[in-house]
């Protein structure tokens, strides 16, 4: 019998979600949440795990000889160690494009409130202040108005690509962080990051979290950008120095920030950013719209079909057949 194993499962499906589908290619065991010291006995004799954000480490991947595959319910896999996962060869799929509009929506939702403070202005006025107001109109807080303004774009795939034309709608202009020596085809202007923090109004985060981008917003770049400028991350928190990011905020060295992820998530109570100004977090939700989740499913169950029928799809290390090849020669 194929077993397929769900690591966390909960945040896909907090029940509007079925399994259904997964549980027709195999015996099914679903865990709305896994700790580490948990992931072995769970996953012992599995065919298939599927994780979101329980890690799969060097040494759990060891200790599961029978695994054939790894679904990962994203589209980041920075939560599975990969290269062990090649060694050993096996294949590791995840879910490419499934929640770009979600992240889109919500990314332009997070400037939005960085321009407009349409919470705090909300809370004014449920607390009485309209009502008291002598004028028919007030702010709390200056509104910025974004037309002619600049957008640096870090990852300009999928998402960071529709995140560049909402923003053209608003009127602003758009440049890209240059990540190879390949020319721009699309007349959007390539630029190396210092330039682009240099230069940028707003700059949003759209990159993979890998060893090369871990910390790429870091206190130098800060100091780099713009007092009135904005910095935005929807894509992973260890691509930001958070407590450099407190200081530059706490000091007036940029103007504002708005996340929806941080390194370690949940946050602990002393996390630098809870109390940082003028800084707005949401809970890693921008991908969590009811649409976005049914194609995230869906996709997961094409990619678990693919690992046990032996030719997996959205494979991200490729390399996993011949390394695991090598490793069986040298035994």
């Amino acid at each position: 019998m194929t077993r397929i194993v769900i690591l966390d499962a909960y945040t896909v499906n907090p029940g509007d979600n079925p399994w259904t589908p997964l549980a027709e290619l195999g015996e099914l065991s679903v865990y709305d949440r896994s700790s580490p010291s948990e992931v072995v006995a769970r996953a012992a004799q599995a065919d298939v795990v599927l994780t979101n954000k329980t890690p799969l480490a060097q040494s759990a991947l060891e200790q599961l000889p029978e695994l054939r595959g790894i679904a990962v319910l994203a589209t980041g896999v920075n939560i599975v160690d990969v290269a062990q996962a090649t060694a050993l060869g096996i294949p590791v799929c995840n879910v490419p494009s499934y929640s770009t509009a979600s992240v889109v929506q919500h990314t332009i939702a997070l400037l939005l409130e960085l321009c407009h403070k349409v919470s705090l202005h909300d809370a004014s006025v449920h607390a009485g202040d309209w009502q008291r107001s002598p004028d028919f109109s007030y702010w709390k807080s200056p509104l910025l108005e974004l037309a002619g303004k600049t957008l640096g774009v870090v990852g300009y795939g999928a998402i960071g690509r529709r995140v560049a034309d909402t923003a053209r709608a608003l009127g602003m202009s758009v440049c890209a962080a240059r990540l190879s020596s390949s020319p721009a085809l699309d007349g959007v202007p390539r630029l190396s990051l210092n330039e682009l923090f240099r230069s940028a109004d707003v700059i949003s985060l759209h990159c993979p979290l890998t060893a090369q981008t871990e910390g790429l917003v870091s206190a130098e770049r800060l100091a780099l950008m713009k007092p009135h400028a904005l910095l935005l991350n929807t894509a992973r928190g260890g691509l930001i120095d958070e407590a450099a990011l407190r200081a530059a905020l706490d000091s007036g060295v940029l103007a504002g920030a708005a996340l929806d992820v941080l390194s370690t998530e949940p946050p602990s109570a002393e996390h630098p950013l809870l109390a940082a100004k003028n800084c707005v977090l949401t809970p890693h939700l921008a991908w969590t719209s009811l649409p976005a989740r049914q194609r995230l499913l869906a996709t997961t169950v094409d990619n678990v079909r693919s690992i046990l029928a032996g030719s997996p799809i959205h494979v991200v290390n490729p390399g996993y057949a011949s390394a695991a090849l090598g490793l069986f020669e040298e035994q």
